[in-house]
């Protein structure tokens, strides 16, 4: 089953963001596995700190690579998306030549309270994420209001219509993981050119 890395971009402790990719994660359980990549702890970038790379940059730089996609939650700062997030980019794109996120199939989704969902978060981030390499996957687009009374205490998503939609895009995004992954390995690779 693949594996996303996923990264939130709301550092704080009861952010919606985190809630809605936790349940997205637990919907998504039989076909996509998600781990979420701490970035609270990474400094905020300085190419000095190369010098001695902090044990956070090198660890998140490790999550990135071994998963087969990653996946980017923002919220909606100023009709921008997360700093945290930026921050994060930053480093894996470094040392030069070492840049973590190349051809990695990504995504991106966001919430608010509000009705727009993060739209305008979501759009200023993905220029950035094609410019950084990833494969991003253009549609479909969630930018989802957040209702509390659409999940359960447990994470689940209790609303019918709301899980229908959601178990949507995760089909997709299995599917786009499936379809634009490079293979890891020499038998990956010939089993792609047989089939």
């Amino acid at each position: 089953m693949p594996t996303v890395a996923v990264f939130v971009g709301s550092l704080r402790k009861d952010s919606i963001n985190r809630k809605f990719a936790q349940s997205i994660g637990k919907l998504a359980g039989d076909r996509l596995t998600f781990r979420f990549v701490e970035i609270g702890d990474i400094p905020l970038y300085n190419e000095d700190l190369w010098a001695n790379p902090p044990e956070s940059v090198l660890r998140m730089k490790r999550e990135i690579e071994a998963a087969d996609a990653v996946l980017f939650v923002t919220p909606e700062y100023n009709r921008y998306f997360s700093p945290a997030i930026k921050n994060a980019i930053d480093w894996g794109t470094r040392p030069w030549g070492k840049n973590s996120w190349s051809t990695k199939p990504s995504a991106v989704i966001g919430a608010t309270p509000g009705a727009t969902g993060a739209s305008a978060g979501q759009n200023s981030l993905k220029g950035l994420l094609t410019v950084v390499d990833t494969v991003l996957m253009g549609q479909p687009e969630v930018y989802f209001q957040y209702k509390p009374e659409l999940f359960g205490e447990d994470g689940s998503v209790t609303d019918a219509a709301t899980r229908d939609f959601l178990n949507k895009w995760v089909d997709r995004f299995a599917a786009w993981i499936e379809r634009t992954s490079e293979p890891k390995t020499r038998a990956q690779a010939d089993a792609r050119v047989v089939a």
